[in-house]
């Protein structure tokens, strides 16, 4: 492969990527807001996550999920989830459900990985599948941390509370 072609074949990489988290980010803003009033399969707590400890004491997130990009309010109507400036049961349900759209738009952004097979060597295609879990990885964990602290906060308003109930675990 000539000089040109892996210079072309790069920026067709970094372009399908952006069109990637762009087209998926801006699907999930779309999603009518009911969507997201509810843990589902996908997004709701696990065991062995430990109410948010696995994140904590495994993945030390206090120390590096400051560091992530927010771009909840990247479209008109978006909801910036950097720190929580109310302590209203209303601002808390937008921020629990905003969570969970934030972790459905990241992992369909890593599920676009495979289509990088399509037109790199394999060897590419299996650094893209890497570049997916490492973009969108920690983002999906720090939206799972987040959502689990809030949910110990509906647990512990639950009388009178309009937050949603805390969902089953597996």
């Amino acid at each position: 492969m000539s000089t040109a072609e892996k210079v072309v074949l790069v920026l067709v990489n970094v372009v399908a990527w952006g069109v990637i988290h762009a087209s998926t980010g801006y699907l999930v803003h779309r999603l009518p807001v009911h969507r997201f009033a509810r843990d589902t399969w996908l997004t709701r707590p696990r065991r062995f996550e430990r109410d948010g400890r696995l994140y904590v004491r495994a993945f030390r997130i206090k120390r590096w999920k400051h560091l992530l990009p927010e771009a909840g309010a990247l479209f008109a109507g978006g909801f910036d989830k950097r720190r929580l400036t109310s302590r209203s049961d209303d601002y808390l349900a937008t921020y629990l459900r905003e969570t969970r759209r934030a972790e459905l738009g990241h992992w369909l952004a890593a599920a676009g990985a495979p289509l990088f097979f399509l037109w790199n060597p394999a060897w590419i295609g299996g650094v893209m599948v890497l570049y997916a879990l490492v973009a969108n990885g920690p983002c999906v964990l720090s939206q799972r941390y987040n959502r689990l602290r809030l949910l110990r906060i509906a647990a512990r308003r639950r009388p009178g509370s309009s937050l949603p109930p805390a969902s089953s675990e597996d």
